[in-house]
């Protein structure tokens, strides 16, 4: 093997590797915010606080790991307005908006938390009132960050907001090189050394 041909191999190796260290990110926990259109959930357009539903409306909050909105996982659970407000009468002046809280599963639960048990809520709130004043009377304590991102409801979790997570289930934001990169790295160099040697034997022959 030409020294040409060990340099091209070991770009190549570790352009390789470096690409399966970058695949660890598996995306982002957070609270997801839904519309219920029909029998069917889709993804909210417009954040909770611009968000101004109307009576009758159901909307939906599901706390997981996602990559983006596209790959974000749904509400649990039943969703009908008829059931969630059954014993919220309707009253002059006001709106009921059904919402359905689904706090996720373990496997997306931050270190030593524990989801709480998904649950529905009907709000009574003011005519001009937003998905976020519904969330405010029914869910409290919420948290949100400086800008303004949902963080948690009825205090979950405790900590954290929107942190990029690996794909061990890692806060992906300070984690290094993966032990199989640096590995790999290893493996490619000691590679090229015995080519590169083998190259110079061949000249001394």
């Amino acid at each position: 093997m030409t020294p040409r041909r060990v340099l091209l191999l070991l770009l190549t190796s570790l352009l390789f590797l470096a690409g399966a260290g970058q695949a660890q990110a598996a995306g982002y926990r957070y609270w997801s915010f839904w519309d219920r259109a029909g029998d069917h959930w889709t993804y909210a357009t417009q954040g909770p606080s611009t968000t101004r539903p109307a009576d009758g409306d159901v909307q939906g909050f599901r706390f997981a790991v996602s990559e983006d909105s596209g790959d974000a996982t749904r509400p649990r659970g039943a969703a009908d307005f008829a059931s969630i407000c059954a014993r919220t009468p309707a009253k002059e002046g006001s709106k009921r908006v059904a919402l359905v809280l689904d706090f996720g599963t373990a496997a997306d639960a931050p270190s030593g938390e524990r989801p709480p048990a998904a649950r529905t809520a009907c709000a009574r709130v003011a005519p001009d009132a937003t998905a976020a004043d519904a969330l405010a009377a029914v869910a409290r304590p919420l948290r949100y960050d400086s800008n303004a991102l949902l963080c948690a409801i009825a205090g979950y979790p405790r900590t954290g907001c929107g942190e990029q997570i690996s794909e061990s289930g890692g806060d992906g934001r300070d984690s290094g090189p993966s032990v199989g990169l640096i590995a790999g790295v290893a493996v490619v160099a000691a590679l090229g050394g015995a080519a590169a040697w083998q190259a110079r034997r061949r000249r001394h022959a």
